[in-house]
C-alpha cells in the first residue's frame, strides 16, 4: 500500500497555479488541440511551458490530455504535436484511441502513457490488456464498485486512477452521444453541451404538442440528472483497495472550486496516512466541500448501482451557499494589511471567510477598504479591482481566498 496521489484539474493557468498551492500532487491539462474539454481555457505553447516549470519546480507532476477519439484528418498533426510535448518534458500522456496509443508508444517509447476513462476500463481483463501494451496507468470507469477495484488491483500491477470527487456522467465512461445529437455538438471531441442536465417531457406519438410531465412537476423532469460524485468519506477503502491516483473532476469549474476541493482531499489524505489506526472523519471536511457550487452528493458506484436517491429529478441548479469574493496577493506587514484582487462585490461590514492554502479558514468582518489611490471606499463593485484591508491578526498568506456566506 503507498500514498496515493491527488490528482486535480487545471483548465488554464491560474487554476494550475491553485492547485499546487493547495495541495495537489499532479494535474491535468489540455492543449488547443486534441483533449475532450473544448470549453476549458486549455493551453498555449508557452502557458503550458510555464505552468510545467511552476509544477516542477514544486515537486509536482504533469499530465496532458490528448483523449479524442481521432479521425484520420485529426491524425495528421499528432506526431508534431507530441513532440512539442516530449520537449516540454510531461510526465505523462491521457489517450482513449487504441490508434493514437500505438502512435504513440511507436515514436515515444519513453512517453508514460494514461489510458483515459474514455476507453471504459471496467474490468481486470481490460486492465492487464492496457499492461502488456505497455501503458503505465489506466484511469477507471466511474461504474466501478470498491470491491472491483480490489480485483482489478489483486490481477494487475499498472497504476490505477479513480475518480473521486465531481460531474457524473449519464453515460458509460462518458460516451455519451445526446449532445451530438441534439446540438451537432460533439461530446467525444470535447464539445459536449451537457443535455443530460436539461429539462425534459414525455409526448405520444399521435398526440403532438401535448407534453406530459415525466414526474409529478408542471415543469418537466430532469430525468438523466445525476448527483455530484463524492468520496471524501471513502479515502481510507480506496487507498486499501490500491488506488494510486485520486482524481478530481473540473477543468472547467472555477479557482475557488478548484482550491476548496484540493485542500479538503488534501487534508483526508494526509490525516490518513498519518495515523490509519486512529483515523476519525471528521464531518467538517464534508462541511467545507458544501460551500462551492455543487450539485447535491452521491457516492456513485462505490458499494452498490445508482437509483433513484443518486439523481435530481425536480432541478438540475446548483447549491450555491458561498460566493467567492477576492484573492490576497500580499500581506503587508508593516500596516498589517492585505492587498486583494476583488472577484466579486465586497463592501465594508461583509463578514467572510479567508482559506489559506493550509490551516483553517479564519472569519472576519471587513471593518475598511481602500482603492489602489489609498482613497477609503465602503464597495468594491469592479471586476478584479485591487483594494487593500486590515488583516487578521496572523500573516495571511499569498493566493488566500476569500468567500462570503449567502
Amino acid at each position: 500500500m503507498q500514498k496515493p496521489e491527488l490528482l486535480a484539474p487545471a483548465g488554464n493557468l491560474e487554476k494550475l497555479y491553485t492547485a499546487v498551492r493547495f495541495g495537489a500532487d499532479a494535474v491535468y491539462l489540455g492543449g488547443k488541440d486534441f483533449g475532450l474539454r473544448a470549453g476549458a481555457g486549455n493551453f498555449s505553447h508557452e502557458e503550458m511551458a510555464q505552468g510545467i516549470r511552476f509544477a516542477h519546480d514544486q515537486g509536482v507532476k504533469v499530465y496532458v490530455t490528448v483523449n479524442i477519439f481521432a479521425h484520420n484528418q485529426d491524425l495528421e498533426g499528432l506526431i508534431p504535436y507530441i513532440e512539442t510535448l516530449d520537449a516540454l518534458k510531461i510526465d505523462g500522456i491521457l489517450v482513449s484511441d487504441p490508434g493514437i496509443f500505438r502512435l504513440i508508444r511507436e515514436r515515444f517509447p519513453q512517453l508514460a502513457i494514461h489510458i483515459s476513462t474514455q476507453a471504459n476500463n471496467t474490468n481486470w481483463a481490460t486492465a492487464l490488456f492496457w499492461q502488456e501494451m505497455g501503458a503505465k496507468r489506466i484511469v477507471l470507469a466511474r461504474e466501478l464498485s470498491i470491491q472491483e477495484i480490489r480485483e482489478i488491483r489483486d490481477k494487475t500491477t499498472l497504476e490505477l486512477e479513480a475518480f473521486v470527487h465531481g460531474a457524473m456522467c449519464i453515460s458509460y465512461s462518458g460516451r455519451c452521444l445526446l449532445s451530438n445529437y441534439l446540438t451537432g455538438r460533439d461530446s467525444n471531441q470535447g464539445d459536449c453541451a451537457h443535455p443530460c442536465r436539461w429539462n425534459y417531457r414525455l409526448m405520444e406519438e399521435k398526440r403532438s404538442g401535448e407534453y406530459f410531465p415525466v414526474e409529478e412537476d408542471e415543469r418537466g423532469a430532469y430525468i438523466f440528472n445525476s448527483k455530484d460524485l463524492c468520496l471524501v468519506e471513502q479515502i481510507p477503502a480506496l487507498i486499501k483497495a490500491g488506488v494510486h491516483s485520486l482524481k478530481i473532476e473540473g477543468r472547467m469549474k472555477s479557482s475557488y472550486y478548484l482550491a476548496t476541493v484540493v485542500k479538503v482531499y488534501r487534508e483526508v489524505i494526509d490525516a490518513y496516512w498519518k495515523d490509519s489506526v486512529h483515523f476519525s472523519f471528521d464531518k467538517g471536511w464534508l462541511e467545507e466541500l458544501g460551500k462551492v457550487s455543487h450539485r447535491h452528493y452521491t457516492q456513485g458506484f462505490a458499494f452498490k448501482k445508482p437509483d433513484a436517491e443518486d439523481h435530481r429529478y425536480e432541478t438540475s441548479a446548483y447549491v450555491r451557499s458561498y460566493d467567492f469574493i477576492g484573492q490576497v496577493l500580499e500581506y503587508l506587514p508593516e500596516t498589517g494589511e492585505m492587498r486583494v484582487e476583488q472577484r466579486n462585490r465586497m463592501s465594508v461590514g461583509d463578514k467572510i471567510e479567508i482559506l489559506p492554502p493550509q490551516g483553517d479558514f479564519i472569519s472576519w468582518e471587513i471593518r475598511e477598504m481602500k482603492n489602489d489611490q489609498g482613497e477609503p471606499i465602503r464597495h468594491a463593485p469592479h471586476p478584479q479591482q485591487i483594494v487593500t484591508m486590515v488583516a487578521p491578526a496572523q500573516k495571511i498568506p499569498p493566493c488566500a481566498l476569500i468567500r462570503r456566506a449567502h
